[in-house]
């Protein structure tokens, strides 16, 4: 078994689509592999194969090397719930919450969980491409670090380092890294890869020789700026919808603080009659109103009594009411259904300061946040069409109350989320659920849209894109060296 480690310069410098790329390219050359990222802070996650919970990035990579998901590949997730603390998740079980300074001081005991998470994936997988988090030029992070360096250490594998040219200064990222390493950690870094390059590459070559030059380590490959790329994000919002000429029906989602999975809405950002946007803070409210829109989806959340709080600040209660009174459309996901309800209670503060919030008061229900997380990969069909649907839970909230009698759908035999009585609103636990295209084409439908040309399958539009990643890398990498690097 060996083990690569590629690390990034900075956050987004490319980290989760380059060992995507790598465990697509070896897994088309028949290598057992798997994607590893010891410690991850993402709201974006998937349910694993044994029932656990990991960071939507490490699933997709999963997915790029043809394995199933499992907890063992993402050991640490750390979940924010507010700016100073998060809900700490080992080997896809709740371990409890922490506060910035007290998780720095755990994370010599989280160390444990890191090696035995990857001591069980090496007896399983013959080469695991894992992932860094952030930059391990990070100094006030580095003591009892697990992320970066301080895991190729404690595995002793090579590393390569990743740099984004498109935010300027590649070279400085590079350089400017790896000055601040450790002896042992420069020496087992062996190279870098350039990414998100565009225009001529003649014009860069006389920066990768000196670039070679100056640290003695070799240049891997320059990856251009792949147009277009759409794959989970491991949080990033910023990506706007390719909006065409027969985009007819608009979408709004409120970029909440906590939003959570927000991979969603990438089926979407896809679809060719659907225009997207995420509207964030300061967009509603007086003097200021909602662009024109069908559908308002209010998404899932970390937090959901604060994400409600800050959409009552922001003017959002008022605009959903006008909203519906123009014959405008609600769903609800996880968060964002339990918003929706008469109430959110929280009694022992398992989101935040224990207490309740009143809801929107839309549906006739409330939500008790209870311990004990909901965590499945789920199946079923909307019941108005019976058309197949499927997704993923991962919730802590029950919600009862008469309007669950008018459910949205059946999961694995049982009713889940609602409809209102006139159909404007609707509700579910059921993340992914625009991922089939007959589902997304049945809901979009209900909200008006006379579909034309279909929705996207996106399972297919990942493997597609995996593959459009992993012939990049083939073409702009050289697969042979790192190949070595892994004993192949």
């Amino acid at each position: 078994m060996t083990t690569l480690m590629i690390q990034g310069t900075t956050s987004d410098a490319g980290k989760s689509t380059v060992v995507a790329g790598l465990c697509r390219v070896l897994a088309r050359r028949g290598v057992s592999v798997a994607p590893f990222k010891p410690q991850n802070m993402a709201l974006n996650s998937a349910v694993t194969v044994d029932g656990g919970e990991i960071g939507r990035s490490t699933a997709l990579q999963a997915l790029a090397a043809g394995v199933e998901p499992h907890s063992d590949m993402n050991p640490v997730l750390l979940k924010p719930e507010s700016d100073r603390g998060a809900q700490v998740i080992l080997r896809g079980r709740v371990h409890g919450h922490m506060d910035a300074l007290d998780y720095h001081a755990y994370k010599r005991t989280a160390r444990e969980s890191v090696l035995a998470a990857w001591q069980a994936l090496s007896a399983r997988f013959d080469v695991i491409i894992a992932e860094g988090a952030g930059s391990p030029a990070e100094i006030n992070l580095r003591a009892n670090d697990i992320a970066n360096m301080g895991f190729a250490e404690m595995v002793d594998c090579s590393v390569i380092l990743v740099g984004d040219i498109d935010r300027g200064g590649v070279f400085a990222q590079l350089v400017g890294t790896l000055e601040l390493l450790s002896e042992s950690e420069r020496s087992r870094t062996h190279g870098f890869i350039v990414n998100r390059f565009r225009g001529d590459i003649a014009l860069l070559e006389p920066g990768l020789d000196w670039l070679a030059e100056r640290t003695g380590k070799p240049v891997y490959g320059t990856l251009p700026y792949l147009q277009g790329l759409l794959l989970d994000a491991e949080d990033s919002i910023g990506r706007s919808s390719r909006v065409g000429p027969g985009a007819t029906l608009k979408v709004i989602v409120p970029a909440l603080p906590r939003i959570s999975n927000h991979n969603d809405f990438d089926p979407l950002r896809l679809h060719p009659q659907v225009e997207l946007s995420f509207i964030g803070p300061n967009q509603v409210g007086p003097g200021r109103s909602l662009p024109p829109a069908d559908l308002i989806i209010l998404p899932g959340s970390k937090s959901t009594r604060s994400d409600l709080a800050w959409l009552r600040a922001q003017g959002w209660e008022a605009a959903i009411q006008r909203h519906l009174r123009y014959g405008g459309h609600i769903l609800g996901i996880c968060g964002g259904f339990q918003m929706l309800g008469r109430a959110v209670h929280d009694p022992e503060g398992l989101e935040g300061p224990a207490g309740s919030t009143p809801g929107l008061g839309l549906l006739d229900l409330e939500t008790h946040m209870v311990a004990g997380k909901q965590l499945r990969n789920v199946s079923g069909r909307l019941l108005a069409e019976s058309v197949p649907i499927e997704g993923y839970e991962i919730h802590n909230g029950v919600s009862t109350g008469p309007a669950l009698e008018r459910s949205l759908c059946e999961l694995e035999g049982r009713p889940d989320g609602t409809v209102s009585s006139d159909g404007q609103i609707m509700g579910t636990y059921l993340h992914g659920l625009f991922d089939r295209p007959e589902a997304c084409a049945a809901l979009l439908g209900r909200c008006g849209l006379d579909v034309q040309d279909g929705a996207v399958d996106y399972q297919a539009h990942r493997q597609q894109e995996l593959d459009r990643l992993a012939d990049c890398l083939e073409a702009h990498l050289d697969m042979e060296a790192i190949e070595r690097l892994v004993g192949l």
